[in-house]
């Protein structure tokens, strides 16, 4: 693995904003899919060597290295490295997590809101946790519906909680500037464990409480 340091300066070489931007990759899989975006340039009727495009395909490997980083993140470790014991018994909702995927059939981005919830058993989670568990299943090529029972079975498997409750809403690109072109389509799944589906009060109060987020 290579690292490479970015940084934001005012022109004296100066941070500017209190950090160093790190960015971690593989060299030679940066070098061989960039290869392969000269060629698509190419393939797609463009001059891969013009001024504007002469950087393009590293850029390009480089930015799906980042928008890819969940196949190198577990989910579960996630969890566990903020994991406590306390005994509380109550709904937990993180809601309005953002969220950026790719769809698997297209390669294509769809974005929205992931709202989660559970109620421990014994065991909680830090809150950040949870929207990176978000991050981590998201940052992949997907479908919404196995993103959406990945995270819920995540949780589940993780804390055992009495229930763990997950509704996403998005909007594919797939749909809005390619093939049937419908640009205010939004697709909402849902997926439920445990109290969440027996107790129809308490999903009925999930539903209440991530009311105001619906479209």
């Amino acid at each position: 693995m290579v690292n490479k340091i970015e940084s934001v300066n005012n022109g004296n070489g100066l941070n500017t904003n209190g950090y160093n931007k790190i960015e971690t990759w593989n060299a030679e899989n940066i070098q061989e899919l960039s290869e392969i975006y000269y060629r698509v340039l190419g393939l797609i009727g463009e001059d891969p060597d013009r001024e504007g495009l002469r950087g393009t395909p590293v850029r390009v490997a480089k930015a799906l290295n980042f928008l890819m980083m969940g196949y190198n993140q577990n989910p579960c470790e996630i969890i566990n490295s903020a994991k406590f014991r306390e005994d509380y018994r109550q709904m937990v909702i993180v809601k309005d997590i953002d969220l950026y995927s790719m769809c698997e059939h297209h390669m294509l981005p769809f974005f929205g809101k992931a709202h989660v919830a559970y109620i421990p058993n014994g065991y909680i989670t830090g809150l950040s946790k949870i929207a990176r568990v978000v991050e981590a299943f998201s940052r992949r090529l997907q479908v919404q519906e196995r993103l959406t029972t990945q995270i819920r079975d995540c949780l589940q498997d993780c804390l055992n909680p009495m229930g763990v409750a997950v509704v996403i809403e998005a909007q594919h690109m797939c749909m809005q500037i390619r093939g049937v072109q419908k640009q205010n389509s939004v697709t909402t799944t849902s997926a439920f464990t445990g109290i969440f589906l027996d107790n129809l009060n308490t999903r009925e109060e999930f539903v209440h409480l991530i009311g105001s987020c619906y479209h």
